[in-house]
């Protein structure tokens, strides 16, 4: 998706009708991040509607020679990311715990994605099951291709404790799969959780 640059110009002089036919060219693309992040419908378009609007406040930095495509989902990662945050210091549950020492996060699971024929609604509807923390760290590391390091630096957690979280989703997800769907869940995963 790259958008016509006489889009962007009009957008940059605050033209309406331009910055809504751009909402609509980028909603699917910006929905399928959110959606990975928020349970509820409603709080993903809250979420997508604070991006865009990051988005549109940042069009003048926007460079043609990058994937628009990349750009905008960055920006609505970050979104998410410093929306966690927030809420994670507001609700102040967040407790630092540092996994570090501990080797379970070694003991990780198979989980490949081609091992498993789902559609995307069932996917979300399993990730939406993990823990919040779980689920950040889950998306950021096996969907958006962030490292562990990056991960600590964003939510503010140590390394180790990021991979226990994509281990312990991992585990969950790979039961799950077990308990519903067990003709999808490969032998060795099987064999590694019993």
């Amino acid at each position: 998706m790259q958008p016509d640059p006489q889009l962007i110009q009009d957008c940059l002089r605050q033209d309406r009708s331009a910055q809504e036919r751009l909402y609509k060219a980028c909603f699917g693309t910006l929905m399928g991040i959110c959606r990975r992040y928020h349970r509820d419908r409603e709080e993903a378009i809250s979420a997508l509607n604070l991006g865009f609007f990051k988005i549109l406040s940042n069009l003048g930095k926007y460079r043609s020679e990058a994937p628009f495509q990349a750009w905008i989902s960055r920006i609505m990662i970050n979104t998410i990311i410093d929306e966690y945050r927030r809420s994670q210091r507001y609700k102040q549950s967040h407790v630092a715990v540092d996994f570090t020492e501990q080797t379970a996060y070694h003991e990780e699971p198979t989980f490949q994605r081609s091992d498993y024929q789902l559609d995307a609604e069932e996917v979300e509807q399993l990730l939406h099951r993990l823990p919040p923390t779980t689920r950040a760290v889950f998306n950021l590391f096996a969907m958006d291709g962030y490292s562990h390091k990056d991960i600590g630096q964003l939510l503010g957690i140590s390394e180790g404790t990021s991979k226990w979280h994509v281990a312990e989703a991992r585990k969950q997800l790979t039961a799950w799969l077990q308990a519903y769907r067990p003709h999808l869940v490969p032998d060795k995963a099987r064999t590694t959780n019993e």
